[in-house]
C-alpha cells in the first residue's frame, strides 16, 4: 500500500498511524537478527516498518531492499526503504530505484543522510530535495516519497524559518509524508507543527520517538540529535542514572506518556525508534494499543 493512503485512511477512521523503525546489521552474518525482531515486532500490528540505509550507502553490501522486501512479503507488513543520497551519484540511485522496483517496493524515504567524517562526499546531490526529485524523475507515481523533519529545527539551518522553508522544498519535489528526528518534549513538537500548518505545510507529520532505556544511549543518540532535554526526562535520567533496571522501566514509561499525550492530542502517527530491541517497542505498544 501507498504509505500517504494509509495515512488517508487512518485519519477518516480517526486513528494515529503506528509505525516502527529497524536497520540493517553492520555484518552480513546478522541479518537473521531482524527478521528474529520482526517476528516479534508483528504482534503489534504495526502500519509499517521503515528500514534504514546501509552504515556508508555503500550500494554493493546495503541489504536495506532486502530487508524491506522480506518484511513485506514474509509478514505481510507495508514497508518503507531509506535511500540517502549525500554518498551516492545518480547511477547509484538509479540502480537502487530499480532494485526497489524488482522487489515491489512501493515507498521510500528521501535523505540526504550524515555527514561522516572521512567518508566520500559525491556531491551530485547536496539536499534531500533533490534526491526527491530524481526518485519523481526516475519513477513518477511508481513510488511515494517520505521525508525528515526536526521539530527543533535542523541542526545546520540558520533558523528554524529557514528550516521550514526547506521543508517547502522537499514537499514542491514530492514528499507527502513526514517524519520528525526524535524529541522528548511534545511541547516543541506542538509549537512545530503548529507552525507547519500556518505555513501552508498539511501533509501527515508522523512523530519519531526514541526510548531511553540505556545510559549508554544518552551520549551516542540524545547528544547527537540535539534534541532538548525538559526537566522531566532529566529529572528521570538522574534518579535512574546508576539504576540500569530502574533506567529500563522509566525509559519506557516516558515513551508510553509520550506516545498517549501525542496520541490523545490527535497526531498523524507515532514513529517508534526501535534500535532493533523487539521488547522496548512491545512494552510501549501495549501501553498504547488502546489508543490504536
Amino acid at each position: 500500500m501507498k504509505i500517504p493512503e494509509l495515512y488517508r485512511q487512518r485519519k477518516e477512521a480517526g486513528r494515529s498511524v503506528f509505525s516502527l523503525e529497524v536497520f540493517p546489521p553492520k555484518r552480513k552474518s546478522g541479518i537473521n537478527s531482524i527478521y528474529e525482531a520482526v517476528e516479534k515486532l508483528k504482534v503489534t500490528e504495526p502500519d509499517f516498518i521503515s528500514v534504514t540505509y546501509g552504515a556508508g550507502g555503500n550500494i554493493a553490501d546495503n541489504s536495506t531492499c532486502d530487508i524491506a522486501a522480506a518484511i513485506k512479503k514474509q509478514y505481510g507488513i507495508e514497508t518503507v526503504a531509506h535511500l540517502t543520497c549525500i554518498n551516492s551519484t545518480r547511477e547509484d540511485v538509479k540502480v537502487m530505484i530499480r532494485r526497489f522496483a524488482e522487489a515491489e517496493i512501493e515507498n521510500v524515504m528521501a535523505l540526504r543522510g550524515d555527514i561522516v567524517p572521512g567518508e566520500e562526499i559525491k556531491r551530485e546531490f547536496a539536499h534531500a530535495n533533490e534526491l526527491a526529485i530524481e526518485v519523481q524523475r526516475q519513477c513518477h507515481d511508481d513510488l511515494e516519497i517520505l521525508g525528515a523533519c526536526y521539530p527543533e529545527g535542523h541542526y545546520e539551518a540558520k533558523s528554524v524559518e529557514e528550516d521550514i522553508q526547506n521543508l517547502k522544498y522537499k514537499i514542491g519535489a514530492g514528499v507527502k509524508v513526514l517524519i520528525t528526528q526524535l524529541f522528548f518534549d511534545n511541547v516543541k513538537f506542538y509549537g512545530f507543527l503548529s507552525r507547519l500548518r500556518d505555513d501552508g505545510i498539511s501533509v501527515p507529520v508522523s512523530a519519531g520517538i526514541m526510548p531511553i532505556v540505556k545510559s549508554s544511549q544518552l551520549e551516542k543518540t540524545v547528544q547527537l540529535s540535539g534534541a532538548s532535554l525538559p526537566h522531566s526526562f532529566t529529572e528521570m535520567i538522574a534518579r535512574y542514572e546508576h539504576d540500569k533496571e530502574g533506567l529500563y522501566a522509566a525509559g519506557i514509561d516516558y515513551a508510553v506518556r509520550q506516545c498517549r499525550d501525542l496520541i490523545e492530542h490527535g497526531a498523524d502517527g507515532v514513529h517508534i525508534y526501535t534500535m532493533n530491541d523487539p521488547d522496548v517497542a512491545i512494552k510501549i505498544w501495549e501501553g498504547i494499543r488502546d489508543l490504536l
